[in-house]
Parts: C-alpha cells; structure tokens; sequence
C-alpha cells in the first residue's frame, strides 16, 4: 500500500498518464475533473442569472403574455411562481450539498431513481439546454439585423450575425470559466440597471389610473390564457436552477450552490414582478393588454420613449442585444458541462469528459454545442430562402419552438429532481430529519406538473401554430424521444457493463474512488 496517498508525486508511474500529449504528466484521469476555486459566490450568482435574461424577459416575453393571453395579473404570477420554484429550491439546494456534479438534474436524478433514470434524464438535459440556447440566436439575429437596418442603414440577413454570436460563444466557451463570469457580469448588471431606470420612471410618471395595484389582484388571473401565461412566466425564470452545475467549480459548493439558489430565485421573482407591474402602471392596467397587442415586442421601447428619451430607448435597444449574447454564453457553458459529466461516466463519448488544457474549460462539450448551434442556424437560414408569406417566419420560428421545446424539458426535469429528492432522503433514512424539505419539494413537484400539463396542452398557442397542426405533439414530442432514447442507453448500459451503469451520478466522487483505488494497486 502506497502512503501519502494524497500527494500526486507520491503515486506509482503506472497512476499517470499525459493529459494532452504535451508531454506534462498529471495524475491519471485528472482531466476528468474541472478546476475547482474558480467561482465564488458573485461570479457564480452573475453567471445563472445571466440566463435568465432579465431584458429579454422584459421587453420580449412579458409583452407577449399581456398581448396574447390577456392576463393582466401577470405580476402576480411571478410572485406565485416565485414561491413554488422556492419550495422546488428547498430540497434541490439540500441535494446539493451532498451531490457536486456538473451534470446537476440528471445526477441528482441518478442518486435518487438509479443509473437508468438518470440517463434518460441526461439526454433531455442535454437537449432542453441545447434547444434553449440555440433558440435564442433566431431572435438575437433579427434584433442586431434590425440594429443594422435602423442605424447604419444597413440591410443584413438575420443569420450572419447568428453564425458570428455562435462563434464568438463557442470561443468564449474554451476560457476559463472565471473570464466567462466577469464578461456575463458586465453585461448582466449593465441590463439589471437600465430596466431599474424604467421601473423608476414608469411610478414616478404612471398613466392615468396612477400606482394601481390593480395587477395584484386574484381577479386578474381567470381566463383561457391562465395556463398558457403560467408556462410564459415560468420559462422567464429558467436559469437558476444552473447552479449546481458549477459546483466542481467552486469552492465550497454545500454552502456556495444553495445561496447561489435562494439569492437568484428572489431576485428574479421580485425583479420580474415588480417590472411587470411596472409596465402595467405605465400604460395602465386597463390599457395594458391593448397596448400589449398593438406594440408587441416594442412595447417597452414605445413606454420609454416618451419618458425616458430616444437616446435612453437607443441604449436599451442595443443593450436588449448584448443581453440575448449573456444568456447564449451563459446557456452554452451548461451545455458544454453537461456533456462533460455525460462523457465522463460513459453516457457520450469519453473524449468529452476531458477538460480543454490550461483553462480546465469542458472544451470538446463546448464544440459540439456550438456546432449544434451553426447547423440548426444554418437549416433556418436556408428556410429562411424560401418564399413563406412571411419573412420573419424562420426567424421567429426559432425562437418559439426550440424555446419552448427547452422550456418543457426543464419543467419535466425539475419535477423528477422533485420526486428524486424525496427518494434519496427516504432511502438514507432521513425522512424524519429532513421532513420539511420533503413536504416541499413534494408540492413543488405537483405544480410543475401541472405547469407541464399547461405546457403540453396548450403548445399550439406556445409556438403560434394551429390547434389542428403536427407541431402540437411532433415537438413535446423532441422532448419524450430523448427520454426514451437515454431510457434505452441506460437499460442497455445495465446489461452490458454494470460497472460504468452504477457510476452515473458519481461524478467526480467515481473519480476521487479510481485514484484511491490506482494509489493502493
């Protein structure tokens, strides 16, 4: 038996290997591993927030729900979900503490429902992020086409800048994750402070009926478009529930990721309400909806116009840019960690389960999204050639299918991270100690649930599309096959090499195990 186990230079020769071919020995399978110390708990609360693309939310989705379902309480909304993605948040930051693995749901699936589960939730992790992302680029080429257009006079095809962004995300994307933090922050707290501005402007200079609470009101939430608002708004908070994901990254991820958690779960919940509410004082709540439906997405640009100035409304414009380019970078890198934890225990292909050189980036994950990226953005692009009635049509497309089809597959994995908590607290006998947190992550199970069955059923209105068309069931539809597909990996990698099965989830404690085990050899 080897002393000293812990020393790296301590090891037998036969426990190395070269990590890249540069002739730099590290201890065997040490690439397996992402470079812990590089977040605290700033860059790493910039960095899920980034997703949540508080502008973007603002001016483009919170329109969109006044507009098309006419649910004036959308303020209220976000309060209630605010308090359901905190009891979702009290048992998944629980989990957290004994779980540290960049693969976060399905990890957290696999330590609770098994190896097979957690597969299956591994693939349409990998997908909802993917579509996630990649969506964004449909409405971030138009805005900066649009940009061109308006300032320059400029006439450019909404996918070049979409290729550009695509490029420049994936070369951000092999840096190390600390760079990554600081650019997302910058462009975060820049966004965070413009919509602030309009929120004060908005109560100082309400509309006729004055600082109506109106919004706030149960009253406002009865109609058809209740359910479809429900999945607009819990889309808007997608983001938070990232954390976990950069645990290996930080440095004491059981008292980092949790914070990380609640502080982002507020925020969002208080930002977005009171900024929705915001929009409603400023154009009215009775006027709201209309004023929804006639401005659509300008309705933020049109509300500050005359408060706030053409110069400020300019700002905001661009601005509404480089914030869609946060949540691309933001939503890249967990992709790209993800497929990290995935090629690390056997679920893709080893060679992504290797860190990118100095910067201890999961750069082979972060090739293949963003070559996910440029082709998906490629076949739009080559839609977009051909004569539809509508030339938006591939554009928009973009966005709202693969956002939604994103934003069902996180709903689905929250819910099943819900229930995986209530098992792995049962079956370590911690029921009893851990009651409370069960009792909430059991009711936050149920309303997701109830917001996925909203999501499914009223999808036709989600992407635009008609009650009768395939796209109703054909894209939830993305979300089922790769849970069946990765139920299938799972069920086979059972079969064929029980090992590798029974690692998933482990993460870097499989590792930290293979060192002990080749230090004793």
């Amino acid at each position: 038996m080897t002393t000293g186990s812990s020393n790296p230079s301590s090891t037998s020769s036969a426990s190395r290997t070269a990590a890249d071919g540069s002739g730099i020995s590290t201890f065997k399978g040490h690439e397996r591993a992402l470079r812990a110390d590089r977040l605290g708990t700033a860059g790493l609360l910039l960095s899920v927030l980034a997703a949540t693309a508080p502008l973007m939310v603002v001016a483009g989705v919170m329109p969109t729900a006044f507009a098309v379902m006419g649910i004036v309480g959308q303020p209220l909304l976000f309060v209630i979900l605010g308090v359901v993605l905190v009891l979702f948040s009290v048992g998944y930051a629980e989990m957290s503490r004994h779980v540290h693995n960049a693969g976060a749901f399905y990890a957290y699936v696999a330590r609770g429902l098994g190896g097979t589960a957690g597969s299956a939730a591994a693939a349409v992790a990998l997908v909802a992020y993917n579509a996630l992302q990649v969506g964004i680029y449909g409405i971030f080429g138009f805005e900066v086409s649009g940009l061109f257009a308006t300032y320059l006079d400029l006439e450019i095809a909404w996918w070049i800048p979409a290729l550009v962004a695509a490029l420049v995300v994936g070369a951000l994307g092999w840096l190390k994750i600390d760079v990554n933090a600081r650019v997302l922050g910058v462009l975060l707290l820049i966004e965070v402070a413009l919509v602030v501005i309009f929120d004060i402007a908005a109560v100082a200079d309400p509309a006729a009926e004055g600082l109506s609470l109106h919004a706030f009101n149960p009253d406002t939430l009865s109609g058809a478009g209740l359910g479809t608002a429900l999945c607009f708004c819990v889309a808007a908070f997608l983001g938070f529930e990232q954390a976990p994901v950069y645990a290996e990254e930080t440095s004491r991820p059981h008292i980092l990721v949790p914070r990380v958690m609640f502080l982002a779960v507020g925020f969002v919940a208080v930002f977005f309400a009171f900024s929705s509410w915001a929009l409603t004082v400023a154009a009215g709540p009775k006027a709201i909806v209309g004023t929804a439906q006639e401005q659509s997405a300008g309705l933020l640009f049109f509300l500050t116009q005359s408060r706030l100035g053409e110069t400020f409304t300019d700002v905001l414009h661009v601005l509404f840019v480089t914030g869609m380019f946060a949540a691309l970078l933001s939503f890249h890198n967990v992709v790209a960690r993800y497929a990290f934890a995935m090629g690390r225990e056997g679920l893709l292909p080893s060679s992504f389960g290797r860190t990118a050189g100095t910067s201890g980036a999961p750069g082979t994950g972060s090739l293949l999204q963003t070559v996910v990226a440029v082709l998906v953005v490629a076949g739009f692009a080559v839609a977009d050639d051909k004569p539809t009635g509508d030339p938006t049509a591939p554009v928009l497309q973009l966005f709202t299918w693969f956002g939604n089809i994103g934003a069902l597959g996180v709903i689905l994995l929250m819910a099943t991270a819900s229930l995986s908590v209530i098992v792995f607290f049962v079956r370590r006998g911690a029921a009893g100690a851990q009651a409370w947190r069960l009792a909430a992550s059991a009711v936050a199970g149920v309303a997701l649930l109830v917001i996925a069955f909203y999501s499914v059923t009223d999808f036709d209105v989600l992407v635009g599309a008609g009650p009768g068309s395939a796209l109703t069931w054909v894209l939830p539809g993305i979300i089922v096959l790769a849970a069946l597909l990765g139920l299938l990996q799972g069920l086979l990698l059972r079969t064929r090499n029980p090992a590798a099965h029974a690692r998933i989830g482990l993460g870097n404690e499989a590792f930290q195990l293979d060192k002990v085990a080749e230090s004793g050899s």
